[in-house]
């Protein structure tokens, strides 16, 4: 605000503070511009940055994403080649295409940017110490104060955490995870004839670990391949992803970016908010925790949680803010809780019987169908579970 002079800057109160630009934090601060509210978006690194991912957006992605946002595909995926520990290869194949592939850097900036053309201010280079709800640095009951790093305070309404998976907001807030997963993963450059052939087409390998598999994702000139496993087995983790790529015959090619990143799924008790402090995305423990899919978690949780910062910025007491929150609470359990639900039951199944989904996405077509459905967003785990009986049954059954 080139008007205003830096005394009345420092006193300015926002209507919602987000801290954090990744796609919950962009899809938050957008939720909150476009309704009109002075929203400051806070994101420490500069812009584009790396992320650890593998890059995917499937259908309740691409459902969340703001009106007329343009994908930056790096390709679509119509078939997806499943083997179990590098057995038992089988290519599935699809006519209308399953899910798209983004590169992280790209498709968070452009999120951001649309956050920044409905009306929200981004700073970058920008690290929150920790936010307060009391004390001297809040000038009264309906403000919260985010303390920067170099010593700053910023004063907010509502504050929305979505700091990712080692969240300070999330440690304000109390929130508990549950599964902590360790994904490995390497940015491969590979020649035009090997990416010809992984064109459209993805590799999900079930891995030797319980609970354990590996992805390949073609993203035009570069392999995205990773893998994913319970944390504190690390060793075997990074054993795996050797093992993985030099049995796709990629060991010879000189990865661009090799990194690693912890997932960590809230326990099904774990609080949402706090106060006027709410949390969304990776900084809430939110993702599917069977596949670790967390983008779609993000996009989703982070609208909702622009939508219910609002409300709370324009709450007046302490009864009409805990109103607010139990309802964005309510919100995000009763659509992204359920799947959840159904995905930790999944996971559980999937951890001591991996051959047998392995056999039943390759061999049995209800499966393959329910896992096209789901990619391509036309159902989702607690929807099958709900209107198939067999499906439900089967679970049960499984899980004893």
């Amino acid at each position: 605000m080139s008007g205003e002079n830096s005394s009345d800057d420092a006193q300015r109160v926002w209507d919602v503070v987000v801290v954090g630009a990744g796609p919950a934090g962009a899809s938050a601060a957008y939720a909150a511009a476009v309704a009109g509210r002075r929203v400051l978006l806070l994101e420490k690194a500069e812009l584009p940055r790396y992320k650890t991912c593998g890059g995917g957006i499937i259908g309740p992605s691409r459902d969340a994403l703001p009106p007329g946002f343009e994908l930056p595909l790096r390709d679509r995926v119509h078939a997806v080649t499943f083997s179990l520990d590098g057995r038992f290869t089988r290519t599935r194949r699809s006519k209308q295409m399953l899910f798209g592939l983004i590169n992280r850097p790209e498709f968070d900036q452009r999120l951001v940017e649309q956050a920044q053309k409905a009306g929200a201010e981004l700073r970058t280079g920008v690290t929150v110490a920790r936010v307060e709800q009391h004390g001297a640095a809040v000038p009264d009951r309906r403000t919260v104060a985010v303390v920067l790093q170099d010593g700053e305070t910023v004063l907010a309404r509502a504050v929305v955490g979505a700091d990712g998976s080692a969240s300070r907001i999330g440690a304000h807030v109390g929130v508990k995870l549950d599964q902590v997963d360790l994904g490995l993963e390497a940015e491969i450059p590979v020649p035009e004839t090997v990416a010809e052939d992984w064109k459209g087409r993805v590799l999900i390998d079930w891995g030797p670990m319980p609970g354990s598999y590996g992805w390949v994702f073609p993203k035009g000139d570069t392999l995205t391949v990773g893998v994913i496993s319970a944390r504190g087995e690390g060793a075997a983790t990074k054993r795996y992803l050797e093992d993985f790529i030099a049995r796709l015959g990629l060991a010879g090619f000189e990865p661009s970016i090799s990194s690693g990143h912890l997932t960590r799924c809230r326990a099904d008790d774990s609080p949402l908010s706090r106060g006027r402090v709410l949390v969304c995305g990776d900084a809430a423990g939110l993702l599917e925790p069977w596949t670790r899919e967390g983008i779609s978690f993000a996009l989703r949780s982070g609208r909702l949680a622009g939508e219910w910062a609002v409300r709370i910025a324009e709450a007046n007491d302490a009864v009409d803010t805990r109103r607010q929150a139990l309802n964005y609470a309510f919100a995000i359990k009763a659509g992204l809780g359920v799947e959840m639900s159904v995905g930790k039951r999944l996971f559980l199944v999937f951890a001591r019987r991996p051959g047998m989904f392995h056999a039943a996405l390759t061999g049995f077509r209800p499966a393959w169908k329910a896992f096209t459905g789901i990619t391509r967003g036309a159902t989702s785990l607690g929807e099958i579970v709900r209107t198939h009986p067999l499906a439900g049954r089967a679970l049960t059954a499984l899980d004893r």
